[in-house]
C-alpha cells in the first residue's frame, strides 16, 4: 500500500487512491468542479491542481493515484497561483447574473470563486454566448453559464443509462446539448440539477420562487414507492417549496427519482381541506363541520356488526394511522382489515417470503439477476440505478420474466408467464446455467406479480428458484419482493390483515384510509356505506359517502417501513390546510364518539403502543432479519402474461396524478413517441 505525505502529513492508501481522495481522507480539501466521487473521471477542470515534489508542473489530484513516498503540497504559494488562473480562465465567460441566478446561495462556482479566486478579471473581450436548450418540463437551461465539467452527460451515461446529452464541438465552440432536438427522458433527470456545480442546469417548477436561505429545511421520507429514499422538505410558510435527496447509502445515496423530487406540486392541487357528507336526497357531497361529520360517522358504526364492516389501508399511510384503524375496528368488533390495496395474494407466514432479504445494497454484490412479473425502472428507478452501475463494473447476467422492456441496461428475454419460470428450474443451459454458476445470484418478485388468482403459487414458485438456484447461503439469501407502497411491510408488520380473509362485496360499511385503487373500489358492494379519509379529492374520495380529510405525508410526523423491511422516520415539514388533521388524531377522535376511546392522546403513546408489541419498530433504521421457511402454497401455475403494474412513471398515485408537472412530463413521453413514430413510417 503506497504511504506518501501531504502537507507534512503522512498517510497510508489502498492502490488506486487518488491523491484528491487521499487528501479527503486527511480533512485536508481540494477545490473540484469536474470531479464527483460516484462517476468517472474526466481531469478536465483543472481546478484540482496540487504541486508533487519533482513534477515539472501542478498535477491535477482528482486522475493522479497516489504513489509510494509522494510528497504533495496543497497549499504552496504555487498551487494557489494555479488555482487563481484556473479561476480566472473558468469566469472568462461566465455572465454576472448570480442576483437572479437560481443557484445563487448554495453554488460551488461563487463558493470556490470566493475562497480560491483572483479578485479581478484581465479579460476584456466580448463574453462567449451559448444557446439555451430545451431539455423538458422539470431541466431549465443557461448554458452560457456552462463551464463544460461534462457532470451531467457522464451522469446521464453512467447512472440514469441514457446518452442523450453530450458535448458537442471544440475549443471555444464546446457546449454541452442534445444532438438531436429533444427533452431528456430519464427518470433520474433532475439529479442533474443536483450535481450541476453552476447555474447552468436549475429545477424549472422551482425557478424564481425562492432563495435557499429562506427555506425550512426537514428530513423526511419518500412515499412515492417503496424503497423509502431519504429525502429533504424545503418549505416556506405552508407551502412546500422543493424536495431534494439526502445521503443514505444503504438506500438511494444521493439520488432521488423525478417523481419524489417534482410531484410536491401535487401537494397543494385537489386537496381535501374540510369534511363531507353525501346528502341523502341530492346525492352530492356538501361540506359539514367536524361534530357533524364525527356523530354521523359513528351512528352508522354502530349501526352494523363487527362481522359485517371492513377497513383498508392505503399505500402511504404511516404505521401510527395504520395501528390506530386496527385499533378501532377491534374495537368495533371487526377484524376484516387489508392493506393489499392492489389485490396482491402471498402467503405471510414467513417474513422472508415477502420483503427484500438482500437489501438494496446488497444489489452491489449480486452476480447475477432474475427479474419476475417487475419493471424496476418504472417501479423503483433509484434500484434500477445500482443494478446498471453493477452491471457495468462486472457486466452481470440480468434476465427477464415478464413484459419486454427497456431498463437500461442488457436483459436477456426469457419469457411472460410464471410457467415460463417453472420451465427455467429444470434447465440446465442458458439462462440457468448462468444462476447455477453464480456465486450470489438474486431474483427479484415484483409485488405486483401476486395481484392474481395464482400470487400464492407464484410464490412457492419463486421460492423453489431460489432454492433451486442456490440463492439461499448461510451468509446471502437472494430472493426478494419489490413493493411499490411506502409502507406496505409496516402494516403487514402491525397485522393490519385479516387472519381468515373476507368479502369486500359482502360488507355493509367499509372504511378507507387513503385508498384510491381501482381493485378496492371495484370489489365493494356498490349499496355499500363508504368512509373515506384521506388527503385528495381522487376515486376513493368520489365513491365516499363521508370524508375526512387528512395529512399528506409532509404534513405529520409518521415511521414508514420500506420494502427491505427497515423502520425510518419521516417529520412534519408544513401544517395541513383548512381544517385537514393529522390521520391518526382522526381515528383517535371518531373513537370517542363511537365509545370506544383508544388508550393514547399524544403521538409518543401511539409509538409506544407500536413499539411493546411489535419491537421491531424500536431498531429504526435497521433491519430485523427474518429466518428462511416455508411458504407460498403449491398450486395451478395460470398460463397468462404478467402485466406491467403502471401505465406511467410519472402517474402512480393520488399525488402524482394532482400534480401539473408530471402531467407535462407525461405529454412530452408522448409527443416524444409520435415523433418516433412519424419517424418510422
Amino acid at each position: 500500500m503506497p504511504k506518501l505525505t501531504i502537507n507534512d502529513q503522512e498517510i497510508e492508501v489502498a492502490p488506486g487512491t487518488s491523491i484528491l481522495q487521499a487528501a479527503e481522507q486527511l480533512g485536508i480539501e481540494i477545490p473540484r468542479f469536474c470531479y464527483h466521487d460516484r462517476l468517472s473521471v474526466p481531469a478536465n477542470c483543472r481546478m484540482c491542481l496540487v504541486e508533487l515534489e519533482g513534477a515539472p508542473k501542478p498535477v491535477a489530484s482528482c486522475a493522479m493515484a497516489a504513489g509510494d513516498n509522494m510528497i504533495i503540497r496543497t497549499d504552496s504559494d504555487k498551487v494557489k497561483r494555479a488555482r487563481q488562473g484556473v479561476m480566472e480562465m473558468l469566469l472568462i465567460n461566465h455572465p454576472l447574473d448570480c442576483p437572479i441566478c437560481d443557484q445563487g446561495g448554495e453554488c460551488d462556482l461563487q463558493d470556490q470563486a470566493m475562497a480560491y479566486g483572483y479578485d479581478r478579471s484581465r479579460y476584456a473581450e466580448n463574453k462567449r454566448a451559448v444557446k439555451d436548450k430545451n431539455l423538458g418540463p422539470l431541466i431549465k437551461t443557461i448554458m452560457t453559464r456552462c463551464i463544460n465539467c461534462t457532470r451531467c452527460v457522464r451522469f446521464g451515461e453512467e447512472v440514469a443509462g441514457v446518452t442523450e446529452l453530450g458535448q458537442l464541438n471544440r475549443g471555444e465552440d464546446a457546449e454541452i446539448g442534445t444532438f438531436i432536438e429533444q427533452a431528456v427522458t430519464t427518470e433520474l433527470s433532475g439529479n442533474m440539477i443536483d450535481i450541476c456545480p453552476v447555474g447552468a442546469l436549475t429545477s424549472k417548477p422551482y425557478a424564481f420562487t425562492a432563495r435557499p436561505w429562506e427555506l425550512r429545511k426537514t428530513e423526511s421520507i419518500d412515499v412515492h414507492d417503496g424503497l423509502g429514499c431519504n429525502i429533504r422538505v424545503d418549505s416556506r410558510g405552508s407551502e412546500v417549496m422543493r424536495i431534494l435527496p439526502r445521503l443514505n447509502e444503504e438506500i438511494n445515496e444521493e439520488w432521488i427519482d423525478d417523481r419524489t423530487r417534482f410531484a410536491y406540486d401535487g401537494l397543494k392541487k385537489k386537496r381535501l381541506d374540510r369534511p363531507y357528507i353525501r346528502d341523502t336526497k341530492t346525492k352530492k357531497l356538501v361540506e359539514a363541520g367536524w361534530e357533524e361529520a364525527f356523530t354521523y360517522a359513528a351512528d352508522k358504526l354502530r349501526t352494523f356488526k363487527g362481522s359485517n364492516m371492513a377497513a383498508f389501508a392505503g399505500d402511504m399511510c404511516s404505521t401510527e394511522e395504520v395501528i390506530a384503524l386496527k385499533d378501532l375496528m377491534h374495537a368495533l368488533g371487526s377484524d376484516n382489515l387489508d392493506c393489499r390495496v392492489d389485490g396482491e395474494q402471498f402467503d405471510l407466514s414467513e417474513k422472508a417470503g415477502y420483503v427484500f432479504n438482500s437489501t438494496i445494497a446488497g444489489i452491489d454484490e449480486a452476480d447475477a439477476i432474475l427479474l419476475v412479473g417487475v419493471n424496476p425502472r418504472q417501479e423503483a428507478a433509484i434500484l434500477n440505478a445500482r443494478i446498471r452501475r453493477n452491471w457495468l463494473d462486472r457486466r452481470i447476467p440480468v434476465g427477464n420474466i415478464g413484459p419486454e422492456m427497456d431498463l437500461t441496461y442488457p436483459v436477456s428475454q426469457i419469457g411472460t408467464t410464471p410457467k415460463d419460470l417453472e420451465n427455467l428450474l429444470g434447465q440446465k443451459d442458458g439462462f440457468a446455467h448462468k444462476l447455477r454458476g453464480a456465486e450470489k445470484p438474486m431474483i427479484i418478485i415484483g409485488a405486483g406479480a401476486f395481484a392474481r388468482e395464482d400470487g400464492p403459487a407464484i410464490q412457492a414458485l419463486a421460492r423453489r428458484a431460489a432454492e433451486t438456484f442456490g440463492m439461499i447461503k448461510e451468509d446471502w439469501n437472494g430472493y426478494n419482493v419489490l413493493h411499490m407502497a411506502a409502507n406496505r411491510i409496516g402494516a403487514l408488520e402491525v397485522e393490519f390483515i385479516s387472519k381468515e380473509g373476507f368479502n369486500p362485496a359482502q360488507m355493509g360499511i367499509v372504511y378507507l384510509l387513503n385508498v384510491d385503487t381501482p381493485y378496492v373500489l371495484e370489489h365493494i358492494h356498490p349499496e355499500a356505506f363508504v368512509i373515506y379519509q384521506g388527503h385528495h379529492g381522487d376515486a376513493g374520495a368520489k365513491r365516499a359517502d363521508i370524508i375526512f380529510p387528512g395529512a399528506a405525508y409532509t404534513e405529520k410526523h409518521g415511521i414508514y417501513m420500506n420494502t427491505e423491511g427497515r423502520p425510518q422516520m419521516a417529520k412534519k415539514a408544513i401544517d395541513a390546510p383548512g381544517e385537514a388533521r393529522e390521520d391518526w388524531k382522526i381515528l383517535r377522535a371518531l373513537s370517542a364518539y363511537c365509545n370506544k376511546p383508544l388508550r393514547y392522546d399524544d403521538l409518543f403513546q401511539v409509538r409506544e403502543r407500536i413499539v411493546n408489541e411489535y419491537p421491531q419498530f424500536d431498531l429504526m433504521d435497521e433491519i430485523a432479519v427474518g429466518s428462511w421457511g416455508d411458504f407460498g402454497s403449491e398450486g395451478k401455475l395460470l398460463d397468462e402474461d404478467f402485466q406491467p403494474r403502471y401505465e406511467s412513471f410519472y402517474q402512480t398515485n393520488v399525488i402524482t396524478r394532482a400534480s401539473t408537472t408530471m402531467r407535462e412530463c407525461v405529454e412530452q413521453l408522448e409527443e416524444k413517441e409520435e415523433r418516433v413514430l412519424e419517424a418510422a413510417e
